[in-house]
């Protein structure tokens, strides 16, 4: 029981989304219906997707990526690599996996040049790097990757719509880099090689993982009926390949999604309590999805309001906008912060306060041309 509760007080969104789940289930009994109305095609693609990445992250398949890194020697063209290499990853393999590889890489780098003190202010950057860049994809986030299930429509007509919040932050990120170094543009920095090289017995293991991130892409861009086979594919494979990687896969936010699936269905369920949360979020989608994001961040939030929505983009703009004003708005950004004070243990306080001015910099800026923006609807 001891430790069932210091699990539970340290996994707090999924104590929270059980607790929301019970209250619904409460409020409106459970039905035949509910597990129907649970969305297990995003369930099953987060597994398989969470799987692959396990696999991408023990096998070093990014590599090249970080080695290039270690051999930049000016802090202005370190920044921009590190800040720019999360947002592009960030669009393929997630946002929180995109900082796993690379703010422990921007720590290791910088303390070994003796350049501790931009540490802070560049993961910081990294973060809405990750945030904005993994907004063009409808994998690049797990909310982008629920939304896009419900959503009809093609893959590059989503990009098309998530391409000017997604360039422009870009831009803005470039402006805040060379604002940070403004003073000497031209700082050096002189980092130790840290590499390891590739094991030969690993090839075959990540050709194999390449290959089943390219499966579960298209299965979300096609949006094929066939996905169950492919999450017995996939764990097929996993089995075959490194079957330890289904121990380390983050069931802790699969079950996070399934509670609040229920919650979600569970009260859109319920025809009052519906009319009046339709009524409240209707044409507002944009700044419930950011307000509420700060309570429970911008995943559960994103699948609480989508059955309330008429804007759709109001609400996906939004909760890809959240997690710019506090480190509850996105989980990426708590991952973040767990890095950063698993190597500074005493300086929680000054990451909080050096990611909230940076992130909230970007935010004032973002927050009016992105509520703009949602007014061109999506479908």
């Amino acid at each position: 029981m001891k430790k069932a509760l210091q699990f539970f007080k340290k996994e707090l969104m999924l104590t929270l989304s059980v607790f929301a789940a019970l209250l619904a289930l409460i409020i409106t009994p459970p039905t035949a219906h509910l597990l129907a109305d649970i969305d297990w095609r995003t369930l099953g693609t987060l597994f398989m997707m969470l799987c692959v990445l396990e696999g991408f992250k023990k096998e070093d398949v990014l590599k090249p990526v970080v080695r290039l890194a270690s051999h930049l020697k000016h802090m202005t063209t370190l920044s921009l690599f590190l800040v720019f290499g999360v947002f592009f990853t960030s669009m393929f393999v997630t946002n929180d996996v995109s900082l796993i590889i690379f703010v422990p890489l921007t720590i290791l780098l910088f303390r070994s040049g003796q350049k501790e003190h931009y540490i802070l202010p560049v993961i910081s950057m990294e973060n809405i790097a990750a945030i904005r860049g993994s907004m063009l994809m409808p994998f690049g986030s797990p909310q982008n990757l629920f939304l896009y299930g419900q959503a009809n429509v093609s893959a590059g007509h989503f990009m098309l719509h998530m391409l000017p919040l997604c360039a422009s932050s870009a831009l803005l990120l470039i402006g805040f880099i060379f604002f940070l170094y403004r003073r000497n543009p031209g700082e050096a920095i002189a980092t130790q090689g840290h590499e390891t090289p590739w094991t030969a017995s690993g090839k075959m293991r990540r050709i194999g993982y390449i290959l089943l991130f390219l499966l579960i892409i298209a299965v979300i861009v096609t949006r094929t009926s066939l996905w169950p086979f492919a999450v017995l594919l996939v764990l097929a494979a996993i089995v075959l390949l490194d079957r330890t990687l289904l121990l380390q896969v983050d069931y802790v936010l699969i079950a996070t999604f399934f509670c609040f699936f229920v919650f979600s269905s569970s009260i859109a369920s319920n025809t009052a309590i519906a009319a009046v949360l339709k009524k409240a979020v209707a044409g507002n989608e944009y700044f419930w999805a950011i307000g509420l994001s700060q309570i429970i961040s911008n995943v559960p939030a994103t699948i609480v309001l989508y059955p309330f929505t008429e804007n759709f983009a109001g609400l996906i703009y939004g909760a890809d906008t959240a997690g710019l004003c506090s480190l509850i708005g996105s989980l990426a950004s708590v991952i973040n912060y767990r890095i950063y004070v698993r190597e500074y243990p005493g300086n929680g306080k000054q990451f909080i306060k050096i990611f909230t001015g940076v992130s909230w910099a970007f935010f004032l800026i973002v927050v009016v041309p992105g509520f703009l923006l949602s007014r061109w609807l999506f479908f």
